[in-house]
């Protein structure tokens, strides 16, 4: 198995992978029966949301805006719903920490903060959504450390004099860990929205094992 950048994926990865596929299939496949239910819609975009974490670029950033789309749905039929609210704050962020752009990162991020806010006004004794509010915060600071450090990962990568096999061994070591920081910055964001994928596919009765890494 293999990741969408090339490099082995874990096992627990894998099947991290396989369990939201699905989770994504069911819901768009419910939402075909019930196009109204806020709840499928908010299962499919947090899939989508976890999903995204596979992909490299540019389909990353479009799976995103897919799920941002499928949360902004949600809302328009339950505007105040406390854990759509949370999530699409979470994709606002990802979104933010998926761009270059220090000024459109930052308008994301303002965007994730008022999603939380909204979602923690709501069930003010929530530990997730007052953390979230409390993390939104720090998110520009995070943002311009990932682009130092991808910035000095650009620089240590420009060929010298190795030969190409161990520059192709650089390059790959390079590339996990951009990976492995990217993966710092967003992991506490989809870890908690595989935690409330998962709450609601058990809500809807599925038959299915949580993945391994959420048991």
């Amino acid at each position: 198995c293999e990741a969408m950048d090339g490099l082995p994926l874990p096992r627990d990865e894998y099947d991290r992978l396989v369990f939201f596929e699905s989770t994504r299939e069911k819901a768009e496949s419910d939402y075909l029966r019930s196009p109204h239910d806020a709840e499928v819609l908010t299962r499919w975009g947090g899939a989508l949301l976890e999903l995204a974490q596979f992909r490299q670029g540019q389909q990353s950033i479009d799976m995103v805006a897919d799920a941002v789309s499928k949360f902004e749905e949600a809302l328009r039929i339950s505007p105040k719903k406390p854990d759509t609210l949370w999530c699409l704050g979470n994709a606002h962020t990802s979104q933010g920490f998926l761009i270059t752009e220090t000024e459109k990162a930052k308008e994301y991020f303002k965007k994730a903060s008022r999603c939380f806010q909204q979602a923690f006004d709501e069930e003010p004794h929530n530990e997730l959504y007052q953390k979230a509010l409390e993390m939104s915060d720090k998110a520009p600071a995070l943002h311009l450390e990932l682009q130092k450090q991808l910035t000095a990962q650009a620089i240590l990568g420009a060929p010298s004099g190795s030969s190409i096999s161990g520059t192709s061994k650089g390059s790959k070591k390079k590339k996990k860990k951009n990976s492995d920081f990217k993966y710092d910055v967003l992991g506490w964001i989809v870890f908690a929205v595989g935690v409330i994928v998962w709450a609601g596919m058990a809500k809807s009765s599925m038959q299915a094992a949580p993945p391994s890494n959420f048991r």
